[in-house]
C-alpha cells in the first residue's frame, strides 16, 4: 500500500510539443510569447519577438502547467467543430455558385452571340441602303444620259434636215433666204441645248463610294461591344410602401364617372392614361400631380405605350380593329391610323415593332405600318397559352416579354414570340395589368384581388406590395415612375390615379 501511495505522488513526466514549425522545419514549436500570443519554435521567437520582454517569453514544456487551460481547449475544440461545418457548408455552397457562374456565363456569351448579329443585321441594313441610294442615283443618271442622247438624236436629225433644204434650194434666194433664217434659229436652238445639257451633267464626274471614315474610326477604337462586368443580383428585395396620393383626373367636361383601362409613362416624364367611359385620353403631368390636357377620341380606348418622344399609340377593344397614333407635343393630336384584322387589348412597342392582345387567345406582333409579322397562341406541344391576353410590358433589356392572362397569370416570351414559361400565384385573382420597374422586377394587378403583386424576372413571387386597404378597388393597369421610384395604379369606375412612393 505504502509503495503505491508512493507511485501515485510521483512527478508527471515532461510533456514536449510534437508541431513542427512550417519555416524552420527541424524544429518544433516549443516556445510563446505571451506579449504577442504566438506560439513559435525557438528560432521563430528569437528572430521575430527579442523586443518582447523575457518574462513573458516561455518554454511550453517548462510552463504547460501555467499555460494549459481545459476549458479554452474544449472550447477551441468545439469552435473548430463548428467552423469545419460552416466551411464546409460554404464549400458546397460554391458549388452552387460555379454552376450559377457558369450559366451566367453561358446567358451573356448568347447574348454577345445575338448582340453581334443584330449588329451585323443593322450594318447589311445599312449597307442595302447604300446600295439602293447607289443604284437609284445610277438609275436617275442613265435615264439622264439616255434622254441626252435620244435629244442628240433628235438635234442631229433636224439639223441634217435643215442642211438639206439649204442645199435643195441653190439657185432660189427666196428660198435659201428663208432655209437660211430657218436654219439659224435651229442653231441657236442646238447651241443653247448643248450648253444646257453640258451644265447639267459633267462627262468626268462619275459615281462614286466614299466610306464612312467617323464610322470606321468609331469600330476600330471600340475594344468590344458591350460592357464585361460583375453584376449584383436584381429584384429579391420587396418594395416597401412610402407617401401616396390621389390624383384627380376628372375632368370638368367629363360625362361618365372615370374608369381607366391603360396608362404609360412618357419619356418626358408625363403620364398618359386612357378612359374608357368618357372616350379620353389624359395627360398628366407628374412634377405638379395635375392633368395637363386630354385629346377627345371618338372610341374607347383600352391600352396606350409610347412608341418615341413625340407619338403614342392607342388600342381600342372590339368592335373597333383599330390602334391610333397621337402626337404628343404641345397639343396632342391624331397623326395616322391603321386598321387590324383582330381585336386590341393591351400594346407595347419595341424596335419598331407592335406587340398587341386581343383579350382573347393570342398575341400579335405588327410592323409599325400594320403588317402581322406573327401570330402567337399555342406552345410548341400545340398547348392554349392564354385564356384571356391583356396588358403586357418588356423588361428594361428587352429581352422578356410579360403578357397577364386573366386566368393563367403571367404568360413569358422571348424578344421574338418565342413562349418561355408561365407563373401564377394565389394571391392574384383576374390577372391584367404589368409593367416593369428596370431593375429587375414585375409588377402585377389583380383585379378581383385588389392588389399589385412584385415578381422577378424569372417568375418567383417577392411579395405583395399593395392591397385593397392601401386604397386599390378594381385596379386595371400599372406603370412605374423609374426616375422618383414612383408605382402609379388606374382603376375602373375611379376619378383618381393612385400615386404610390416605393423604397
Amino acid at each position: 500500500m505504502k509503495g503505491k501511495q508512493v507511485g501515485k505522488n510521483k512527478s508527471r513526466l515532461p510533456e514536449f510539443p510534437t508541431e513542427r514549425c512550417s519555416t524552420h522545419t527541424g524544429k518544433v514549436l516549443d516556445m510563446y510569447c505571451e506579449k504577442d500570443d504566438i506560439i513559435g519554435c525557438g528560432t521563430c521567437i528569437s528572430k521575430y519577438h527579442r523586443l518582447c520582454p523575457d518574462s513573458q517569453i516561455h518554454s511550453i514544456p517548462e510552463m504547460i502547467d501555467t499555460l494549459y487551460n481545459l476549458s479554452n481547449s474544449n472550447k477551441a475544440h468545439s469552435h473548430l467543430g463548428e467552423l469545419l461545418i460552416s466551411m464546409r457548408t460554404l464549400g458546397k455552397s460554391k458549388d452552387g455558385q460555379l454552376a450559377a457562374l457558369n450559366e451566367a456565363r453561358d446567358e451573356a456569351l448568347q447574348k454577345i452571340t445575338k448582340f453581334q448579329l443584330a449588329l451585323e443585321a443593322t450594318v447589311k441594313k445599312a449597307a442595302e441602303m447604300s446600295k439602293n441610294e447607289m443604284m437609284n442615283a445610277y438609275t436617275k443618271l442613265v435615264q439622264e444620259i439616255l434622254e441626252d442622247k435620244s435629244d442628240c438624236q433628235k438635234a442631229s436629225e433636224t439639223l441634217h434636215d435643215a442642211s438639206d433644204k439649204l442645199d435643195k434650194a441653190e439657185g432660189n434666194r427666196a428660198q435659201r433666204f428663208v432655209c437660211t433664217k430657218l436654219a439659224e434659229r435651229k442653231i441657236a436652238t442646238t447651241e443653247n441645248k448643248i450648253a444646257e445639257k453640258r451644265k447639267r451633267r459633267n462627262p468626268d464626274e462619275q459615281l462614286s463610294f466614299t466610306p464612312n471614315k467617323a464610322l470606321t474610326d468609331y469600330i476600330n477604337g471600340l475594344h468590344g461591344i458591350g460592357v464585361v462586368g460583375e453584376t449584383s443580383k436584381k429584384g429579391s428585395d420587396l418594395y416597401k410602401i412610402g407617401e401616396s396620393k390621389d390624383i384627380n383626373i376628372k375632368h370638368e367636361n367629363d360625362c361618365n364617372k372615370c374608369w381607366s383601362a391603360g396608362c404609360c409613362i412618357t419619356y418626358d416624364n408625363q403620364l398618359l392614361v386612357t378612359d374608357y367611359r368618357n372616350k379620353k385620353l389624359k395627360r398628366i403631368d407628374l412634377k405638379r400631380l395635375t392633368e395637363i390636357d386630354y385629346y377627345q377620341l371618338d372610341k374607347s380606348p383600352r391600352a396606350v405605350c409610347c412608341i418615341s418622344q413625340h407619338e403614342a399609340v392607342v388600342a381600342y377593344e372590339y368592335p373597333n380593329y383599330v390602334i391610333h397614333f397621337i402626337s404628343i407635343g404641345t397639343k396632342m393630336l391624331l397623326s395616322r391610323q391603321i386598321n387590324l384584322h383582330h381585336h386590341c387589348y393591351g400594346i407595347i412597342a419595341k424596335d419598331d415593332k407592335l406587340y398587341v392582345t386581343d383579350y382573347r387567345s393570342s398575341l400579335y406582333i405588327h410592323e409599325m405600318t400594320g403588317k402581322l409579322l406573327k401570330t402567337i397562341s399555342q406552345d410548341n406541344a400545340g398547348n392554349q397559352l392564354f385564356y384571356q391576353s391583356k396588358h403586357v410590358t418588356f423588361n428594361e433589356s428587352g429581352d422578356r416579354l410579360y403578357i397577364g392572362d386573366t386566368k393563367k397569370g403571367i404568360v413569358c416570351f422571348d424578344d421574338e414570340g418565342n413562349y418561355l414559361s408561365t407563373y401564377n400565384d394565389g394571391a392574384m385573382s383576374n390577372v391584367d395589368g404589368v409593367c416593369a420597374d428596370g431593375r429587375g422586377n414585375i409588377f402585377v394587378v389583380g383585379r378581383e384581388s385588389h392588389n399589385v403583386v412584385q415578381f422577378s424576372e424569372d417568375g418567383k413571387k417577392i411579395g405583395v406590395v399593395l392591397k385593397q386597404e392601401d386604397g386599390l378597388k378594381y385596379p386595371r393597369s400599372v406603370c412605374f415612375d423609374k426616375k422618383l421610384n414612383r408605382l402609379f395604379v388606374v382603376m375602373e369606375e375611379s376619378n383618381v390615379v393612385k400615386m404610390y412612393e416605393l423604397k
